[in-house]
């Protein structure tokens, strides 16, 4: 039906799957799915699987070179090639590796391919959102970018101006990477300092190349930040420079990880905030893209307490169904939780802070304020690029 929200899904996309061990658990994209039938959200969106990312398709962004080493490191785990980041710590090559990886990736196509061409209005991967994959390396968990190749196939159907928006508790760094030079795609990254976290990118000073300067912005926060700050900076930064650039899509990816339970980051965000960005993002679609939102997941290592939860969220506002941040969360949900995890799950679907109070930006600033310093170091940086005012 045009017009209507779809969601992305391929049951194949958990065998994405780094080992028992690793951070990324793929329970995450499980108990999310669950959670989304739980809720009775299928009745409100199409279900809708995509093919896997072919070798032209994954060539808009990445080296063929880099193509061939993942097809080898998945072919034969053992062999894998750690010049191109495969073989290592943070992403173990696993057989299947990279047709699972090109799943994802053609979801995040398939999505961008629907709401380009009104087939659906708002679409949602939320097992896609791997901005950290490089052209030509694996890097942080993430093998193919798929948020990179959904924008690069847009702008192949042909977009003239793609916004991304990353809120990820690390810097979209793949991303901003591959459109660094190119003035048609605005790349949007709030995330933690990078004195403190991987990857150690995303200053306020890299605002792209020469020929598209202005066209990569990134909010530079200071460890510990919480709702209010957090909802501060991205209304700061994020609306007007969204309304200048008049996207004809929105891309936006909505890690969890900025979550104060998240084990791999120091941002204190609850999920109320969470929930209040990704309808911020839906709101800026309908305002400045004609309602045209692709949604990505991203990180989340809470796999139980936060994530499904946070994306369940996201869900239901791409379908118009928000859920109340009252509301609570299904027994039989939790039950599977328990059943399968044997960890108790949450019982409500926020922590208890909505509403969320922040402060605007053109209600005054505190300079000897922390927070403040990043959003005014963001706005100092890009802003006049753009023709605005700091």
């Amino acid at each position: 039906m045009s017009g209507r929200a779809q969601l992305m899904w391929d049951e194949a996309v958990t065998g994405y799957d780094f080992g028992r061990d690793h951070p990324m658990d793929p329970v995450r994209l499980a108990l999310t799915r669950s959670l989304v039938t739980a809720l009775g959200l299928d009745r409100d969106v199409n279900v809708v699987a995509a093919k896997a990312a072919g070798e032209s398709t994954l060539r808009l962004v990445h080296r063929e070179d880099y193509i061939d080493a993942v097809r080898a490191a998945s072919a034969d785990p053992g062999s894998a090639d750690q010049s191109y980041g495969l073989g290592t710590v943070d992403d173990p090559a696993f057989a299947g590796m990279h047709e699972v990886s090109a799943l994802i990736a053609g979801q995040s196509v398939g999505a961008a391919e629907a709401v380009w061409r009104g087939e659906a209005l708002h679409s949602v991967n939320f097992a896609g959102g791997l901005h950290h994959a490089m052209p030509g390396a694996a890097s942080g968990f993430c093998v193919y970018n798929d948020a990179a190749l959904a924008i690069a196939r847009l702008l192949e159907l042909g977009a003239e101006r793609v916004a991304y928006i990353d809120v990820d508790v690390h810097h979209g760094d793949g991303v901003q990477a591959a459109f660094w030079e190119d003035p048609r795609v605005l790349t949007i990254s709030l995330h933690e300092h990078p004195r403190t976290l991987f990857p150690q990118t995303g200053w306020p000073e890299e605002t792209g190349a020469p020929n598209a300067e202005g066209s990569a912005v990134n909010v530079a926060l200071p460890a510990g930040t919480g709702d209010a700050g957090w909802l501060r900076a991205f209304h700061a930064v994020v609306p007007e420079l969204i309304a200048d650039f008049r996207p004809q899509v929105l891309v936006t990816q909505h890690g969890a990880d900025t979550h104060f339970e998240d084990p791999l980051a120091h941002l204190a965000v609850s999920l109320d905030a969470q929930r209040a960005v990704q309808v911020a993002c839906h709101d800026l679609a309908h305002e400045h893209a004609e309602g045209r939102w692709v949604a990505l997941g991203g990180g989340g290592y809470a796999v139980i307490e936060v994530v499904p939860r946070s994306w369940s969220h996201l869900v239901a506002i791409a379908a118009g169904r928000p859920v109340e941040p009252t509301e609570l969360v299904p027994d039989e949900w939790r039950r599977q939780v328990y059943a399968r995890t044997r960890q108790p799950a949450p019982h409500r679907m926020t922590d208890g802070r909505w509403p969320v109070p922040w402060a605007a930006w053109d209600e005054g600033y505190d300079p000897a304020d922390r927070l403040d310093q990043a959003i005014l170091a963001t706005r100092r940086a890009v802003f006049p690029l753009r023709g605005l005012l700091p």
